[in-house]
């Protein structure tokens, strides 16, 4: 998924500062699919360009001055347009440094290569953690929508992540212990 297509997405639902759609889009879309606050900021400016979305600046008393953003027509058509094309492979493909660097981990020590699972094994328990606070931010953000079924598929994708590092834990788990036999 190109963040631009994300960032279009988020903003179909509601006009939002730079500031809250860099938030929404961490709280929502960060299990899957991570970008930095600057490149979220880069996006905005080239959508703008491309007359995707535009921008009006509001000025406030006492306050920093704040740009709020809202799709356009093009922007939705773009969205539509993305949303319609499959991508075939790239349902299924994976690309993990983690899992290459294991694949070559024979140059390393059996307790190094353990370590290395466990690591990866803890990271999975945080991010699993980290899903488990997504209900409460689906059912806030769901509100403010004012549309629970706008919310339905993103619980969705929260509970494929949940049950994705499931399978990792299982598989970190299984891993350590045939490292541990070996």
């Amino acid at each position: 998924m190109p963040l631009k297509h994300g960032l279009l997405g988020l903003l179909n639902y509601q006009n939002t500062t730079g500031y809250e759609l860099n938030k929404s889009f961490k709280e929502s879309l960060n299990f899957f699919w991570k970008a930095q606050t600057s490149q979220i900021y880069r996006e905005l400016s080239k959508m703008e360009n491309e007359g995707w979305l535009v921008s009006e600046r509001i000025v406030q008393h006492k306050r920093p001055n704040k740009k709020v953003y809202s799709i356009t027509d093009s922007g939705k058509k773009e969205l539509d347009n993305w949303l319609n094309t499959n991508e075939s492979l790239e349902w299924i493909t994976l690309r993990s440094e983690f899992l290459l660097k294991l694949f070559f981990s024979d140059e390393k020590s059996k307790q190094e290569n353990i370590d290395y699972v466990k690591q990866y094994k803890s990271k999975c328990q945080e991010a699993m953690l980290s899903l488990e606070a997504t209900g409460a931010i689906i059912a806030k953000h769901s509100e403010a929508l004012g549309d629970p079924e706008k919310a339905f598929y993103w619980e969705q994708t929260a509970i494929f992540g949940y049950m994705y590092y499931e399978m990792c834990l299982k598989w970190a788990d299984t891993v350590i212990m045939k490292m541990e036999e070996k």
